[in-house]
């Protein structure tokens, strides 16, 4: 199946910015979908953000509009999320996901082991 490890996390102060990396291993990747979920403490795991297999279609949660771009490199495996503008409710464990369809942004096939993001005030 597919692999997933993302990269990037850290402590950071609202305002700052921070990139996120997801490098995928696997048979399929290049016509799949890929995406980003968080999990705030004490919350569930909500989407963020996705990308259609050739990068032509994006979706964003509506929070994260204007801040976070979603992008993918198929030759590098490898998809990113570069977050501007920070907040301290972006505090969360930033999961990779991907799925072959339409599944990206409620219910994912696979998903990565996740990478903490924290913002103070």
């Amino acid at each position: 199946q597919v692999q997933l490890v993302e990269s990037g996390g850290g402590l950071v102060q609202a305002g700052d910015s921070l990139r996120l990396s997801c490098v995928v291993s696997g048979r399929t990747f290049s016509r799949y979908a890929m995406g980003w979920f968080r999990q705030a403490p004490e919350k569930e795991r909500a989407f963020v953000a996705a990308i259609s297999w050739n990068g032509g279609s994006t979706t964003y949660v509506d929070s994260v509009k204007g801040r976070f771009t979603i992008s993918r490199d198929n030759a590098k495996n490898t998809v990113y999320l570069q977050m501007n503008s920070l907040k301290p409710e972006d505090t969360a464990v930033y999961y990779c996901v991907t799925d072959p369809g339409m599944r990206i942004t409620t219910t994912p096939e696979a998903w990565g082991q996740g990478t903490q993001v924290t913002v103070s005030s």
